[in-house]
């Protein structure tokens, strides 16, 4: 039971990434009916958000202190971060050791930004083309931006420690009536998880409750009809692509600590999270995020050592196997709108 246990843990893990990248394609793709290669790249970008402020937050000048000698009896230099003198050397370095929680705030501006720049300077244009035109072209993008980052920041993983207070584990044991120490798991990706599904219901809240977002509804469901009563639709598509990058950067940004930001890792989530995105069912929100989470524990129970003894490398396929059976027997996917990749 506590094997059990450990691996929904981290199913649900795996899955708040997954569902959360799901989720923004979804939202583009249904929509615009743009099928957006560079959505990893978004994720990649935000998480190299937390880099820039980690590093913005860092910037120190060099003091001589004359009461302090080397080995050599020089007067030492000291290096000390502006954040320490503006707000004291306890808030600076609180502020210092809180850059990952605290960029989320920097990202959201900066994906935004970067949502419109895509949709108006690029995206807007392969409207009409088809889907083999707007994955070339997005996913060129996505190369670009990714060697961009990789000048700028190095080919090699950046650590980016999550805040001190935060780093260790809670003992789910203990909590459930084990022993003691039997199912350990670690606070941030607890707090990863709680963070997508926050994420995630408050994208649902805004789709369902607010005016905008049921314009946003009715413009999925016929574009047209939306248009012909004088609503600008596509100026509420283009927010709603700034949101969708906005979702994946703040993604990228809380699981920096989970896994050092690279510049290839958003290659590494952008097809998983298309297998998702078709096994939830194309242009279908609920169906991004509960394929997300399925596919996410479905990969944990497969990387069992047990699992992998008897068929090794079944942990690195099985959410392929999975698209398959599903695409064969159900082609719109488990929550897909009928007639959706029917045809």
């Amino acid at each position: 039971m506590d094997a059990f246990i450990l691996q929904i843990l981290n199913g649900l893990d795996k899955g708040s990434a997954y569902a959360l990248i799901a989720l923004g394609l979804t939202l583009i793709f249904g929509t615009l009916g743009v099928v957006n290669f560079a959505h990893g790249a978004l994720f990649m970008l935000g998480a190299f958000c937390a880099v820039v402020l980690s590093r913005i937050l860092s910037i120190a000048h060099v003091t001589v202190d004359p009461t302090r000698t080397d080995f050599l009896g020089n007067p030492l230099k000291v290096s000390t971060p502006y954040v320490h003198e503006w707000f004291g050397p306890e808030a600076g370095q609180t502020l210092i050791e809180w850059s990952v929680p605290l960029a989320i705030l920097f990202s959201i501006p900066i994906m935004v930004a970067v949502g419109f720049a895509m949709e108006r300077g690029l995206i807007k244009y392969f409207y009409k083309r088809p889907h083999a035109d707007q994955i070339l072209v997005t996913f060129g993008l996505a190369i670009v931006l990714q060697e961009v980052i990789k000048y700028f920041f190095g080919a090699n993983p950046i650590p980016t420690p999550a805040p001190d207070a935060l780093v260790g584990s809670f003992d789910f044991g203990a909590l459930l009536g084990f022993d003691p120490g039997t199912i350990i798991y670690p606070y941030w990706r607890l707090i990863y998880f709680m963070f997508a599904a926050a994420v995630i219901a408050a994208v649902f809240a805004f789709l369902q409750f607010t005016t905008f977002g049921m314009v946003v509804r009715a413009g999925m469901a016929d574009r047209e009809t939306v248009g012909l009563l004088g609503i600008n639709i596509d100026r509420r598509f283009t927010i709603m692509f700034a949101i969708a990058a906005c979702v994946a950067g703040m993604a990228g940004v809380m699981y920096t600590p989970i896994n050092s930001p690279n510049y290839h890792m958003g290659m590494d989530f952008l097809v998983l999270s298309f297998v998702v995105v078709v096994v939830g069912g194309m242009g279908s929100l609920p169906g991004a995020v509960f394929a997300g989470f399925l596919l996410g524990v479905l990969e944990s129970f497969a990387s069992m050592p047990a699992i992998t003894t008897v068929i090794p490398g079944i942990n690195q396929v099985i959410i392929y196997l999975v698209a398959i059976v599903i695409l064969l027997t159900r082609p719109r996917g488990l929550m897909g709108r009928k007639g959706v990749m029917e045809e």
